[in-house]
């Protein structure tokens, strides 16, 4: 089939070379004509590991490309997918449509035949129809159908994602539209991966449902962890002990600093202006969002005490992007707790494998090229991000690189009695504070 994709970004980028590795021919379309130049030349716009392999692969074998012409994408296209940014709007948290309704229009005007047009980006409940409404308002005379099928991609791991979802959505009451989403996602049905066939209204609430449960599972392990704190209980013990009913479930049991990201801030917003519109209040969700704010603050206080205050100390901050294998700082803990360290005093000496380069735009502090740079003469060090590399620190080297040899890891990546034995103070999510003996 041929598919044109409407948005580079993270979602647009990976749905198209993905559907180009099924066997699709997959036209990627993006206004920003330095990205597409980009792309052009084999350069990825952002980090996600194997990306760059399926592009270049496909890319060579006819099946992928690229242009700043949707005009010439559309005609040709059994599926046209919008995968545009749909940001939280200033000031009062509703989605920002703009991106689609602008997309919608052209598509319109470049439709030939039939076509279905599928709502990729996460969108409030109603904006399929919105859509349509859009389509049919310039070319009353098109022969299309418009679908929702939401993304369900982790970022740094999408291409796994992809690959091997644990299901499929698709929002459609078309059967034409349903047999060309079918045809799209042969190769899952062969891969018998579950594939729901439901209203766009359900299917586009199911990704807000999706994510807003998700978060919630994150803030209430975070508030179990306080109690752990000052009970004497680990964490870890109690998440284990809980993730194991299979009613509950061990995934998005991990404490540590809040949710960030591009999905969960945004999506458990907008379905909180969309229960606001149509009066269902959710009082779940409401608290969820106001503890996730709070957490931030009380993880800036906590590294504090630790250091006795962080006025006039100098931190090593390991990790700044929202999760590891990611270079995506948007909404990342880090972009609360370190200007407010900063505010109170304390000197940061930053590094992220992969965040520099956003970072730099949205922090000011001293970005170190290792994390052993970032050590080097600093009062002690905070985890942010739980990379890889930072879970094998040389904790002999650490130490005499440290003034004084304190870590708050905020990400629970080591054992409290390893560096209790390693002569650190340790302090951590949800467990004891270790001394040295």
């Amino acid at each position: 089939m041929r598919v044109a994709m409407i948005g580079t970004g993270y979602v647009g980028l990976v749905s198209g070379a993905c559907f180009s590795e099924f066997g699709h021919h997959v036209v990627c379309v993006d206004k920003d004509a330095s990205k597409i130049e980009a792309l052009k030349a084999g350069k990825i716009p952002i980090f996600e590991p194997g990306l760059d392999e399926v592009v270049a692969a496909n890319v060579k074998a006819g099946r992928l490309s690229f242009t700043t012409d949707l005009k010439s994408a559309v005609p040709e296209a059994d599926a046209v997918f919008i995968a545009v940014g749909t940001p939280s709007r200033r000031g009062d948290g509703h989605a920002d449509l703009a991106y689609m309704f602008g997309a919608a229009k052209e598509i319109a005007e470049a439709l030939v035949g039939y076509t279905v047009v599928v709502n990729k980006s996460t969108v409030p409940v109603g904006t399929g129809q919105k859509v349509e409404d859009t389509i049919r308002s310039v070319r009353p005379d098109a022969d299309f159908d418009v679908a929702s099928n939401p993304e369900f991609l982790r970022e740094g791991s999408a291409i796994e994602d992809f690959r091997h979802p644990d299901r499929i959505v698709c929002g459609t009451t078309s059967e034409r539209a349903a047999n060309v989403l079918r045809e799209l996602y042969r190769p899952l049905f062969l891969n018998e991966t579950p594939i729901v066939f439901t209203s766009r209204e359900s299917s586009e609430l199911i990704k807000y449902a999706g994510n807003a449960f998700l978060a919630t599972k994150i803030m209430f392990i975070n508030e179990m962890a306080d109690i752990c704190e000052r009970v004497g209980a680990n964490v870890q013990d109690v998440a284990r002990g809980i993730g194991l009913d299979g009613r509950i479930g061990k995934k998005f049991l991990n404490a540590g600093p809040g949710y960030g990201g591009s999905c969960f801030p945004k999506d458990t917003l907008a379905l909180l202006r969309t229960a606001e519109e149509v009066n269902a209040p959710t009082a779940i969700v409401a608290a969820v969002v106001q503890a996730n704010d709070r957490r931030k603050i009380a993880m800036a206080e906590k590294i504090d005490a630790a250091f006795g205050g962080v006025k006039g100390k100098r931190i090593a901050v390991l990790g700044l992007t929202f999760k590891p294998n990611t270079d995506d700082m948007r909404d990342a803990p880090s972009l609360v707790i370190v200007p407010w360290l900063k505010e109170h005093g304390a000197d940061i000496h930053a590094y992220d494998p992969e965040g520099k380069k956003e970072a730099e735009k949205l922090l000011d502090v001293t970005h170190c090229p290792d994390a052993y740079t970032a050590l080097n003469g600093a009062d002690g060090v905070v985890i942010l991000t739980e990379w890889n590399e930072f879970r094998a620190l040389d904790l002999v080297k650490t130490k005499k690189l440290l003034k004084r040899p304190l870590m708050v890891d905020l990400r629970n990546i080591y054992r409290p009695q390893l560096m209790a034995d390693a002569g650190y103070t340790y302090v951590s999510v949800g467990r004891a504070t270790v001394k040295p003996k």
